[in-house]
């Protein structure tokens, strides 16, 4: 009894400060909705807004990109997890869009969550990899960001499909292509993060497993190729032996958490 006790009082304490379904947009009928944690203290603090995978088609904000509510929480971050709208019901760029409104959306509440606006970064793991990628390299004046991670993230959509020799189910969905043919490798290329590097963005850092067969390392290993081209700051965690999705790093003896949060507080200072 008293350890159901103690379990019971760890987990309230956990989630005391983490406010759920909060609309930060609506589309139409569809009410686009985040959580957030905001940290004991005055603030402001160092931010971030999380993105989820799943193929653009499923996953929700407490899904694939869980394993790093923890991490920040316990570093003293306010974070941000959020839903958008998914394919096929809703094509690209629905994505960006909703992760675009989402930033506008925390900068214009940062007083009431502690946020401090020159210190939010966007992280993204597989299709929300891809999101925050694109959007950091796109960013206009009321969606910078001061830096972007990455995990396992298609840059190049391109590449993704050429690698692969077919669009496969995600990206048919998302854009509604039926075949991989010159007409839409541009739609591909017009979606990819790559096509809009330049100097003078956020420092990203990319996070990715040599062993993923989803999203192959090399998307990441040439993305940061072109970034330090241009002369931005793209630093790069691998995680040896690491498959797609970061589930089962930490028994590999990984320490990306840790290692992701030291590049965060040095970027974010």
């Amino acid at each position: 009894m008293r350890y159901l006790l103690c379990l019971l009082l760890l987990c309230t304490t956990a989630f005391a400060d983490l406010k759920t379904d909060i609309e930060f947009a609506k589309v139409g009928d569809v009410s686009l909705t985040l959580d957030a944690y905001v940290p004991e203290g005055d603030g402001p603090f160092p931010t971030c807004i999380l993105v989820h995978g799943g193929g653009w088609m499923r996953g929700d904000k407490t899904t694939y990109i869980k394993p790093l509510f923890d991490p920040l929480s316990k570093a003293g971050f306010t974070w941000f997890t959020i839903n958008y709208r998914l394919a096929p019901t809703n094509k690209f760029p629905a994505c960006i869009e909703d992760t675009e409104a989402a930033i506008r959306w925390v900068k214009a509440h940062a007083k009431e969550y502690k946020v401090d606006p020159k210190r939010i970064a966007i992280i993204g793991e597989s299709a929300g990899g891809h999101i925050v990628s694109y959007v950091g390299a796109k960013a206009k004046s009321d969606t910078t960001v001061a830096a972007v991670v990455p995990y396992y993230a298609p840059h190049d959509l391109v590449l993704h499909a050429d690698t692969r020799k077919a669009l496969g189910p995600s990206l048919e969905a998302l854009f509604g292509l039926k075949e991989l043919n010159d007409e839409s490798r541009k739609v591909l290329k017009n979606a990819s993060a790559t096509t809009y590097l330049h100097k003078g963005m956020p420092p990203y850092l990319l996070i990715h497993g040599t062993k993923d067969e989803q999203v192959p390392y090399e998307q990441s290993v040439k993305f940061q190729e072109h970034m330090k081209a241009l002369g931005n700051t793209c630093d790069f965690i691998t995680i040896e032996n690491g498959i797609h999705g970061m589930g089962g790093w930490q028994k590999l003896g990984s320490n990306y958490q840790q290692e992701m949060i030291d590049w965060l507080k040095k970027t974010l200072k």
